[in-house]
């Protein structure tokens, strides 16, 4: 990623390690309690102007194929059998796993990382946790593994795996005696195993800021751990160190018509991103650049261009269903003042491999918002429990036996603060502000349009200052915006709040009679942000009038998130009014 990556510091594990109940939360007692939230009918609207510009068309469907936070896309094959994982930071469960059949018509089958002895982010920041997860199929020993590097708890580089990811079962980490980031296997027919990774370069011969190198180590599958004093650079800074490429990182290597060739990312993960490539005649070097990289970026056109997409890079390659090449890989829709709310998302394109390098098909030109799809293949995108795709509509009644996939905590499980009942997701709050790096009580869905509307009823009854419940629209803990009931003498009031650089300002409240259930409503267009509230269920007032979406986007907020929309439940509130 960026130069932010060599700020983080393996963080200690909390010794109190939170309670929390069953995996799948049964209907329990729908009746709440004083200080406790019970939330019901969410809604979520997307409204891009794009998708109503650019209806799909026979043949086509949408990319991104993965919208909102799903960075850092890996993917694997099995059969007729696709997974993808993408990053997930400090969210609680971890690293979200789609399955398909086709490429196009994408299922979420859960987490990777669930349980708390897999995942040890309670103290991490929000942009800490999670890193850059790959996927890859051992048919040596048909088994799946999930590699990453953990910045939290102290365990860095890891690997998880299972025999069949539709199960999930996924072990606990194994930790991986080497630094660095980004690490990836690649398992050669011969039988053999190697870890390649992002890592500094030797010690005194770092020669600018942004040079890094990528190692390869071997790897002894039986012992599940590199193999001590194999480590070799194959690639020192980039494709011309002259030129000081920056952050070379994220490799992958293929074997195709018995040549190696290492892909990797370049430049950084923002305005400069792309991704790169080189070729060997052995997995271990010595390997040389294609005379023409990068062969993806989008830097070099025109930032005024209509529905810009920007960032793109960090890309794996998979071959498809009809035969042909796609990769996936991240990038961003950045809004109307070209502020990246949404965060860094899951693209698709079909490659050309038929010369001696991969050619991505309109990878060097502004990105449509269309692909064709693979040959023989229907897209059921918004049917049944496919992942949705375009302008959706997402609703939640909270009234079903688990929790639906999309919705996560941040730094610990759902189940130790929510629970699903006949009328509703009731949360018992935690004694901890939104704003504090430890598990909190909130439950989040990531934002995936720029311009979108949410909805949700809400019953509640605060018994103090310290009791607040609403919605957060959240990029961090330090950059956010909270919307919600809390009490100041005997009275209730609705309240909306500005954080910024961790420091909190009110921007509006007003004393409210809340016998009865609200129904509080967020719209977003583009950078223009509303937050609304109804008594009656018909009628809704505005608070604190338009506000900037500028806080939610990583522009100022900095790290690797995109912006959540949190249910958010506290007995240590700090919105004093």
């Amino acid at each position: 990623m960026n130069n932010l990556r060599r700020l983080l510091k393996y963080i200690p594990l909390l010794s109190t390690v939170f309670a929390f109940g069953c995996q799948q939360s049964k209907h329990g007692n729908s009746n709440t309690e004083p200080g406790e939230p019970l939330f019901s009918n969410f809604t979520y609207v997307g409204k891009d102007k794009i998708y109503e510009q650019n209806p799909l068309q026979e043949g086509q469907f949408y990319s991104p194929i993965l919208q909102g936070c799903y960075p850092d896309p890996s993917i694997a094959r099995k059969g007729d059998d696709y997974y993808l994982v993408n990053s997930s930071f400090a969210m609680f469960p971890g690293v979200p796993i789609f399955h398909s059949n086709d490429l196009v018509n994408w299922k979420q089958i859960g987490h990777v990382l669930d349980r708390e002895s897999q995942l040890k982010v309670q103290t991490a920041g929000i942009s800490e946790g999670i890193y850059a997860p790959v996927i890859r199929y051992n048919p040596n020993n048909d088994t799946f593994y999930m590699i990453t590097t953990q910045f939290a708890g102290g365990i860095g580089n890891m690997v998880v795996k299972t025999k069949d990811p539709k199960e999930g079962n996924w072990s606990d980490p194994i930790k991986l005696n080497f630094e660095g980031i980004d690490p990836s296997f690649f398992f050669d027919d011969n039988g053999k195993a190697y870890v390649v990774h992002n890592d500094a370069p030797d010690p005194g011969k770092e020669l600018y800021t942004g040079h890094r190198v990528i190692k390869i180590w071997d790897y002894d599958v039986e012992k599940d751990q590199i193999i001590a004093g194999t480590d070799k650079i194959i690639v020192d800074g980039g494709v011309d160190i002259s030129k000081k490429p920056i952050w070379i990182e994220a490799p992958h290597i293929y074997k195709r018509n018995n040549k190696y060739y290492l892909m990797c990312a370049e430049g950084g993960t923002a305005d400069d991103h792309s991704e790169v490539i080189f070729v060997s005649d052995n997995p271990r070097g010595p390997y040389k650049p294609a005379a023409k990289n990068p062969i993806l970026t989008q830097r070099h056109l025109d930032k005024s261009r209509l529905n810009p997409v920007e960032w793109a890079g960090h890309a794996d390659i998979v071959e498809g269903p009809d035969g042909g090449l796609y990769a996936v890989f991240l990038a961003i829709r950045p809004n109307e003042k070209n502020r990246v709310n949404i965060g860094r998302e899951t693209f698709m394109l079909p490659v050309d491999w038929s010369g001696e390098f991969p050619v991505f098909q309109g990878g060097l030109e502004a990105f449509k918002p269309t692909i064709p799809m693979p040959n023989g293949v229907t897209n059921k995108m918004n049917t049944s429990d496919y992942f949705p795709n375009g302008n959706f509509i997402f609703t939640e009644k909270f009234n079903d036996n688990a929790f639906d996939h999309r919705w996560v905590a941040l730094r610990g499980p759902r189940e130790s603060f929510s629970e699903l009942t006949e009328k509703g997701l009731k949360i018992k709050p935690f004694e901890v502000s939104i704003k504090e790096k430890k598990p909190i009580s909130a439950l989040f869905h990531r934002q995936q349009h720029n311009s979108f509307s949410v909805e949700v009823e809400m019953d509640y009854t605060p018994t103090s200052d310290k009791d607040l419940a609403g919605i957060s629209t959240l990029q961090s803990e330090n950059f956010h915006y909270v919307f919600g009931v809390t009490k100041s003498g005997n009275d209730s009031y609705i309240v909306l709040a500005r954080t910024e650089k961790g420091e909190t300002k009110i921007l509006a409240s007003k004393k409210f009679d809340n016998n009865s259930p609200v129904k509080l409503n967020v719209n977003a267009a583009g950078d223009y942000y509303t937050f609304n509230f109804s008594q009656n269920g018909k009628e809704y007032e505005n608070l604190g009038g338009t506000v900037s979406g500028d806080i939610l986007s990583t522009n100022i907020a900095g790290g690797f998130t995109g912006a959540l929309i949190g249910l958010y439940a506290t007995k240590n509130n700090d919105i004093n009014l």
